[in-house]
């Protein structure tokens, strides 16, 4: 069983860049696709951004195209969650996610996809 450890949190004006993190245990990190969620105060869990078992295809939100990347390093056991430009609509609790997936290239962006969850960190980007 993987378990999931968000990292990264952090306070930053609009337009700045953080980085987040999410580092699993256990030995089969790579049979999993990895993906980011948020949620903002009063508002359901949204899809951010997945990234397939070998890391050949990406899906990100709309909302963050072309700002967020998110990678990983399965030597690292690690998904990365790299956010620029960000904006203040950003502000929400990030969580990680992992979807014991078949197939090596198809990721989801529906949270039930996904069986394990991180804790969360705070992301929070003030204007």
């Amino acid at each position: 069983q993987v378990q999931l450890v968000e990292s990264g949190e952090g306070l930053v004006q609009a337009g700045g860049s953080l980085r987040l993190s999410c580092a699993a245990s256990g030995r089969t990190f790579s049979s999993y696709a990895m993906g980011w969620f948020r949620q903002a105060p009063g508002k359901e869990r949204e899809f951010v951004a997945a990234i397939s078992r070998s890391r050949d295809s990406t899906r990100y939100a709309d909302s963050v195209k072309g700002r967020f990347t998110i990678s990983r390093d399965n030597a690292k056991n690690t998904v990365y969650l790299q956010m620029n430009s960000l904006k203040p609509e950003d502000t929400a609790v990030y969580y990680c996610a992992a979807d014991r997936a078949l197939s090596t290239v198809v990721v989801a962006t529906t949270a039930n996809k996904y069986e394990l969850w991180g804790q969360g960190t705070q992301v929070t980007v003030s204007s």
